[in-house]
This record gives structure tokens, sequence and C-alpha cells, in this order.
């Protein structure tokens, strides 16, 4: 028995380590992880150089630091969906689970908690009896929402009329707010001049 146990204790103990190869591009950490690239999708990698969140298409792109690669801030990551030719944004959390289904004509990155985003509202405005058809309008509002997407704050609450067809949305529309401090968001009017709002208020 003191044999068998001798040689379990000098035979050397053998640790596989995961390798991943054939990267295209790596990004450096931030909030607890690396952006991997491969062929034309991204993943994410832990501090231990383990995949976290494997590769995938929908993950959507920041400059930084003149590249381009998915980035979580706040334990949250923007994704992207395609419907009927329009793209919409959402978010996913450090598992890869969405947390915020894609909604939004556009969204930024989360700051402190905080995202701008593009809310979608769809109004009924009456029925066509001729055609059958009721009559539906579009607009959308600059937000402020929380990491559960629930909106904290509108920034400019008169919103924007749109049409919601591929042909009028090539490109998402432009968010044009900006935040400047923890509370305080700084909104371009209709004259291209600059409102502060003090979202605590």
């Amino acid at each position: 028995m003191k044999k068998m146990l001798f040689t379990l204790l000098i035979i050397p103990v053998f640790v596989i380590a995961q390798t991943l190869e054939e990267l295209d591009f790596v990004s450096p950490f931030n909030n607890g992880v690396s952006a991997v690239k491969k062929a034309d999708s991204w993943g994410f990698i832990d501090s231990k150089g383990n995949i976290v969140i494997h590769f995938r298409n929908d993950l959507v792109l920041t400059k930084t630091d003149g590249y381009k690669y998915p980035v979580f801030k706040s334990n949250r990551c923007l994704i992207s969906e395609k419907r009927k030719g329009i793209t919409y944004f959402g978010y996913i959390d450090k598992i890869g689970k969405t947390v915020i289904t894609p909604q939004f004509l556009n969204a930024s990155n989360f700051n402190n908690k905080e995202a701008i985003v593009l809310k979608l509202i769809k109004e009924e405005l009456g029925r066509n009896e001729i055609l059958g058809k009721n009559i539906i309008s579009h607009r959308y509002f600059e937000v402020v929402i929380d990491k559960n997407g629930t909106t904290k704050s509108y920034l400019n609450p008169k919103g924007i009329n749109i049409v919601l067809d591929k042909k009028f949305i090539r490109k998402p529309p432009k968010i044009t707010s900006k935040k400047i401090s923890d509370s305080i968001y700084a909104v371009i009017n209709e004259n291209k001049k600059w409102t502060i709002v003090n979202t605590n208020n």
C-alpha cells in the first residue's frame, strides 16, 4: 500500500490548458473580459483565457483606440438584430444572455449603469375603413435607460416621426444627446443648440 501511495505521489499531474488558435483579433481587457475575433464572429474570454461567451455574429462593435471590437460596459454588451431590413439594438450580460431584447433604433454603450437609446413608439391614429387598415404612426425618442431596460428619462419629449421601412432607414438614426456627468445630459435642439438636462429633476 505504501509503495502504491509513493508511486502516485511522484507521478506528475498534467493540466490541459484550453488553447484558442487562429484568432484574427484580440482586444485589451475591458470590464474583466477580452473580445476575440474568428472569421466574422466575435466572442469573449476571461482573465484565464477561457471562453465565457462563444463566437456569435450579433455583437455590436465600438471604436476604441483606433480599433473596432465589442465591449462590455456596466456588464452589458450591445447586440443587434435585423427585422424586415431594419436594425434593432439590445444588450446581453456577461454569460451571453439577452437581458434587453433588440428593440431600439440605436443604442449607446452603458456609462455608469445608464445608456442612451432611441426608443420606438407606435401610435394608432385611427382606421381607414375603405382600405380596412389601421393608420399607424411611428415616432422615436432619445431616452435614458437603466441596466434592465427601464426608461428613466426622455431627453427629447417631442420625439421624431419616422417611416418604419427599410427604404427610409438604411442605417440607424444618430443619437445626438450625450452624457456629461452622472445625471447631466447635453441635448441638441431643433436650432442645433445645446440644452442641458438634469435627469435627477
